[in-house]
């Protein structure tokens, strides 16, 4: 089955979606966070992986783009416009070539999905953050952080997709 299970637009949509994008809101707050030197390591990358994963490209693209965009906005607005780009990008990326990848092993197939959003969510915070603070120093610093939240992030979706069978609850519980 290719796609989302979720015919878009449908109150069952809209309410995955927006659980999602809220868990990413909630998650973009530093109370949330595991803190390590220079910064903290956020669990949003969890969040929109697996709803990548479940989710169609236009869902992801709310969950991992607006959801960090008002998450930011709410608890530290200067990157939100970067965690737009960022994020969104990533979300749909992994939403495509997780649903499109034709593999036998669903977790690998994901898995592969998730290293290309990583390396397009990295590569978007740094030349974001090089822009926003004017010192591609600063963004050069924080770039083993960013690629840790987006392995981080990958294997705790993979955990739970898979291992824990959210996957497989969730399209049991969808149709």
């Amino acid at each position: 089955m290719g796609g989302s299970i979720l015919r878009r637009g449908s109150a069952r949509w809209l309410t995955a979606t927006a659980l999602f994008m809220g868990m990413n809101i909630i998650l973009s707050m530093s109370v949330f966070s595991i803190p390590v030197p220079g910064g903290h390591l956020y669990f949003c990358d969890a969040v929109i992986n697996t709803a990548a994963v479940l989710l169609d490209p236009l869902a992801a693209f709310a969950v991992g783009g607006i959801g960090s965009f008002l998450g930011d906005f709410f608890f530290y607005p200067a990157p939100m416009f970067v965690s737009l780009a960022a994020h969104g990008l990533q979300a749909v990326l992994v939403s495509v070539i997780s649903h499109r990848l034709r593999a036998k092993n669903k977790a690998l197939s994901a898995a592969m999905a998730m290293a290309a959003g990583a390396v397009v969510m990295v590569a978007g915070y740094s030349l974001g953050r090089a822009f926003v603070y004017s010192t591609p120093a600063y963004a050069i610093l924080k770039l083993p952080f960013e690629i840790a939240q987006a392995v981080f992030g990958a294997a705790v979706s993979i955990i739970l997709l898979y291992p824990l069978r959210l996957k497989e609850t969730f399209e049991r519980i969808s149709r």
